[in-house]
């Protein structure tokens, strides 16, 4: 099983930045992509940004390249997510996700969840 916490989500003006972290507890953390996604009101929780095992390769959603990094400390059990040039549209409820092993973290229905953290972006 793995146990994630969310943290760094708040209120900030358009142009801002916020990092989020995700605490992650339980077993072979550094085998697993690790993801970040996102649902705003009304929509489909979407894929955001993920990291590799190792942090060898990310990707992200084309709305936010450029925009938002993600990275991870497998000596802390911790992924992060680095916005910026943040925008009204990114506000939305951000989870971390956890790959299983075995499966993509694509697979939503098989990833471990956190609880989500609230961002809002106000213009």
């Amino acid at each position: 099983q793995v146990q994630l916490v969310e943290s760094g989500g708040g209120l900030v003006q358009a142009g801002g930045s916020l990092r989020l972290s995700c605490a992650a507890s339980g077993r072979a953390f550094s085998s697993r992509t690790m993801g970040w996604f996102r649902q705003a009101p009304g929509k489909q929780r979407e894929l955001v940004a993920t990291i590799t095992s190792i942090g060898s390769t990310t990707n992200y959603a084309g709305s936010v390249k450029g925009r938002f990094t993600i990275s991870r400390d497998n000596a802390k059990n911790t992924v992060y997510l680095q916005m910026n040039s943040l925008a009204p549209e990114d506000t939305a409820v951000y989870y971390c996700a956890a790959q299983r092993i075995g499966y993509s973290i694509t697979s939503r229905e098989n990833n471990y969840w956190g609880q989500g953290t609230q961002v809002t972006v106000s213009s």
